[in-house]
């Protein structure tokens, strides 16, 4: 294995374990909660095999979910966002991803936080549409995924800078 593939394998048990046994159990203000393990889906290396991408953002999910007892919404949410990613990619770095050459550590802020922002309530829109499943409740599936959106976007830039390999 390469050091590539065993830092994308830590990564992965790494935000799942941090997700289900620290993340999950916060409840700020009763419904607002973080979902860090998206991470893991943003910054996944944008060269490498797309089908096998789609296939662990459904094993990341999937994980969440059989932790939390959530039923398919976390993996529904992760495969859709997993799918879709490129585009958000194309339309937040421009150039730079029609030759895959992303480096998530070197991209500036503005980028970065486009990107996060646009992926991030994708999910939480998908996954709270899903885990709610009612129309007549549309404006609590746009607050949770509002607030818990910010809450998980502020989150994942910490994280992001706080583990990247730039330092200045």
């Amino acid at each position: 294995m390469t050091k590539a593939t065993l830092n994308i394998a830590a990564r992965f048990i790494i935000l799942v374990l941090v997700q289900v046994l620290i993340f999950n159990h916060i409840d700020f203000l009763g419904y607002i909660n973080p979902y860090i393990y998206i991470l893991f889906i943003l910054l996944y290396p944008a060269n490498n095999d797309r089908t096998l991408f789609v296939f662990l953002a459904f094993l990341l999910g999937l994980s969440v979910d059989v932790f939390s007892d959530s039923g398919g919404v976390h993996a529904a949410a992760c495969v859709t966002a997993a799918y879709i990613r490129p585009v958000f990619l194309k339309f937040s770095f421009g150039t730079v991803y029609d030759y895959q050459s992303i480096k998530f550590d070197q991209m500036d802020f503005g980028s970065k936080l486009t990107y996060f922002s646009a992926m991030v309530v994708v999910h939480h829109l998908i996954m709270f549409s899903l885990e709610i499943f009612n129309i007549s409740k549309i404006l609590l599936i746009l607050e949770k995924t509002l607030f818990s959106g910010i809450f998980t976007i502020i989150l994942c830039l910490i994280i992001s800078i706080l583990f990247s390999k730039k330092r200045k």
